[in-house]
């Protein structure tokens, strides 16, 4: 053997340990369903009738459209956002009835897989977003995007990882009115909240029977706050778990967690009072959760809840989450 194979040896030894060691991927489960992105509405009321049926603990690998609903292409210009119409906004693929889901129960939605498709678009409508006082122009950015691409360009130099998500997902609310898509509600919707990505169960409360589920607005990245209206806008393939939890703990809007953290939401026409309602739902969670008592649960929020603006434009409401490490309970 070679001075230089016996060198070799030690490291592809350790290097094949590595790899035997290392944390398989995940095995993803066979849809039960698809359901294809010309399956669409933009508007949440009970009155829109289901396009899918699915049992609880179903997979459905679901297909959506961008934002503008093909207003908007690749070689789009920004003199082209003049022409958009706010009427087909925010395209969403459902809704989907889940067997035996009635007022009261909590539907939970799990964020399986995400795949980005070709392209995405962001930009500066003229009156919308946080500053729309002090951006008056229109801006738009339109991205190539490659299979399997790990982050998009905003110009040489500016490079943001992407973190796939959908912006609106939400049950349809106890009404026959079509409402608008555009703030989030008690049912979800328009959430913009990055952290509802792989690997986060969202959790809806059931409002009217059947959940009617829905889901779109994808976004390829977006930060906190969305503050100048848009994410990177993008059609995507979306895997999730529906399933449904009765007779437990109702919850008065939406909620979610990962292995690390559990976290709940709050919607109102103000940053302070979505901050304090929040804080109160977190609260609430402790308690009946967790055991502790009103004061003890106030305090841990203080100490270790961790308040997030999760978007700041979508009038007339804010939303803000709270989220709670699971590390401060030491037998998780």
């Amino acid at each position: 053997m070679s001075r230089l194979a016996r060198c070799l040896l030690p490291w592809c030894a350790v290097s094949l340990m590595a790899a035997c060691n290392a944390a398989p991927s995940p095995v993803l489960p066979v849809p039960d369903h698809v359901l294809t992105a010309e399956r669409t509405h933009n508007k949440f009321s009970r009155a829109i009738p289901p396009v899918l049926g699915v049992a609880p603990g179903d997979v459905v690998e679901i297909y959506t459209k961008e934002a503008s609903d093909g207003q908007l292409e690749l070689a789009s210009v920004a003199g082209d956002l003049a022409n958009v119409s706010l009427d087909p906004i925010h395209p969403l693929t459902g809704p989907i009835r889940v067997e035996g889901a009635t007022p009261g129960d909590v539907l939970a939605v799990t964020l399986l897989d995400i795949e980005v498709g070709s392209w995405g678009w962001t930009s500066i409508f003229p009156g919308f977003g946080l500053l729309a006082d002090e951006f008056t122009e229109p801006y738009l950015k339109t991205f190539s995007i490659s299979p399997g691409a790990g982050e998009v360009e905003l110009r040489e130099g500016v490079r943001i990882p992407l973190r796939p998500f959908p912006g609106v997902m939400g049950v349809a609310p106890d009404t026959d009115e079509k409402l608008s898509t555009i703030p989030p509600r008690a049912n979800g919707g328009n959430m913009d909240n990055p952290y509802l990505t792989v690997g986060t169960t969202v959790y809806f409360p059931v409002l009217v029977d059947g959940a009617l589920f829905s889901v779109g607005d994808t976004h390829a990245v977006q930060g906190m706050g969305e503050v100048s209206g848009t994410a990177v806008e993008a059609p995507m393939r979306l895997l999730l778990r529906l399933d449904l939890r009765k007779g437990e703990r109702s919850i008065p809007e939406p909620e979610y967690e990962t292995e690390a953290f559990y976290a709940v939401t709050a919607f109102a026409e103000t940053l302070d009072e979505a901050a304090r309602k929040a804080t109160r739902y977190m609260i609430d969670y402790l308690v009946e959760v967790k055991g502790l008592s009103r004061s003890e649960a106030y305090v841990l929020c203080s100490l270790a809840g961790e308040l997030k603006i999760a978007e700041v434009v979508d009038v007339p409401h804010v939303l803000v989450a709270m989220h709670m490490p699971k590390h401060v309970f030491t037998g998780e």
